[in-house]
């Protein structure tokens, strides 16, 4: 009987150990981004230039919305390893924002590729809904259409019978609502149509914007930069649409790795959920040739080495 206790002992013990381990190893991530996304949003709210460009203000809000999104998922995280209860409606808040968060960011994507056609194909004419002052409203759209996704998710499900009311406490999963066959099969089409049409978008503006290329003999950099620009929003989309991968992942882990299956878990929720998010804003935002030199100036706190003549004609482009 000692032994067993012995042995129950130290199998929580280790399972504590592990799961503060990986909760240490995840932070530093989490900080370094955090503090680049600060760096680029302090760099942001102290340029009133940038505020004066649709691409700029679209940045902003994937990057509020990424870094919303990753912070909900370290939350959870953190909630699953320490084995942390939390009441059922707070659990569904969770859910429904994380939810909500990853659907936008390929919508931010494809209405970041549209701006960049937008800005290319009508550089006079651009549209009102586009200009910089009306942004906003395309963004409030964005953030609604993303909704549909959760709210007719959880309208399918159905409470576990361990989780009777709102007041219960439950440990946060994402299948602490039974998952019905019709539930699934609802979240698998709309995942795929949505993340196809967004594909389609994004290189129907590519193609686009490479066949103005041929028609136009003046400011040829500045439809290269915007073709490169949709490239990276193709990357990004990839990059995003790893997460789905995971299942897949997970299963070919197990079969080739003789790790414990918690270990395997966490390696996929870093290698396939955390790790792309962490590196889609920061690869975009770094690539910016003006908001680098800005992001330099506010890094080592001195004044940013940008020529007034070279920011303006940046920002028309």
């Amino acid at each position: 009987m000692q032994n067993e206790t012995g042995i129950l002992g130290n199998t929580t013990m280790n399972k504590g150990l592990s799961a503060t381990l990986k909760i240490f190893f995840v932070i530093p991530f989490f900080m370094i981004f955090f503090y680049c996304i600060v760096v680029m949003l302090y760099t942001f709210a102290s340029n009133r230039q940038f505020w004066d460009s649709s691409r700029y203000i679209l940045f902003v809000y994937m990057l509020i919305n990424d870094t919303l999104q990753l912070s909900l998922s370290m939350i959870l995280f953190f909630f699953v390893m320490a084995d942390l209860r939390i009441f059922f409606a707070s659990c569904i808040s969770l859910l429904f924002l994380s939810t909500a968060t990853f659907q936008n960011t390929p919508l931010i994507l494809a209405t970041m590729s549209l701006e960049r056609y937008v800005a290319i194909l009508y550089p006079l004419q651009q549209p009102t809904m586009w200009q910089a002052d009306r942004i906003w409203v395309i963004m409030l759209a964005l953030w609604l259409t993303s909704c549909i996704l959760p709210i007719v998710d959880f309208s399918l499900g159905q409470l576990q019978p361990d989780s009777g009311t709102f007041s219960r406490m439950v440990l946060c999963r994402s299948g602490i609502l039974n998952l019905f066959p019709i539930q699934t099969l609802f979240k698998v089409v709309l995942n795929r149509v949505f993340f196809g049409l967004v594909a389609i978008i994004i290189l129907f503006t590519y193609i686009r914007i490479l066949f103005e290329t041929r028609r136009m003999r003046q400011d040829r950099a500045s439809v290269t930069k915007a073709l490169q620009t949709v490239l990276l929003h193709g990357l990004q989309l990839l990059l995003c649409m790893i997460s789905f991968a995971q299942p897949v992942t997970e299963n070919l882990l197990m079969m080739h790795v003789s790790w414990l299956r918690e270990n395997i878990i966490f390696f996929n929720f870093f290698c396939v959920i955390l790790l792309p998010r962490f590196l889609s804003p920061l690869i975009y935002g770094l690539r910016d040739d003006i908001l680098r030199r800005h992001i330099k100036g506010a890094v080592f706190c001195c004044s940013a080495s940008v020529h007034p003549m070279a920011t303006r004609k940046h920002f028309l482009k």
